[in-house]
């Protein structure tokens, strides 16, 4: 699975968006957000869709990111694991 491209970051703009404005985090790259100095959010893309991976518990969890529900779920997903913390 290939890190996401710069079609596929266009099209899952208003997420990140919404990951941007988080506080404890960075995007350092396009699509690619760290928690201090620990890589935190990167997404990939496959002929299966487009799915983004996220640290949990020091594991990383992948999920589709492909509709706007699934992307919502996802943002506060990330939000539940940076209030964990």
């Amino acid at each position: 699975m290939k890190h996401a491209g710069e079609a596929a970051l266009g099209a899952m703009q208003p997420m990140l968006i919404l990951l941007r404005q988080l506080e404890s985090i960075r995007e350092r790259k396009p699509g690619v957000f760290y928690q201090k100095s620990s890589a935190f959010i990167h997404f990939h893309e496959d002929p299966a869709g487009i799915f983004a991976d996220v640290r949990k518990d020091g594991e990383w969890l992948r999920l589709p990111v492909n509709t706007s529900p699934e992307r919502r779920r996802f943002v506060q997903l990330v939000r539940e694991i940076l209030a964990s913390k």
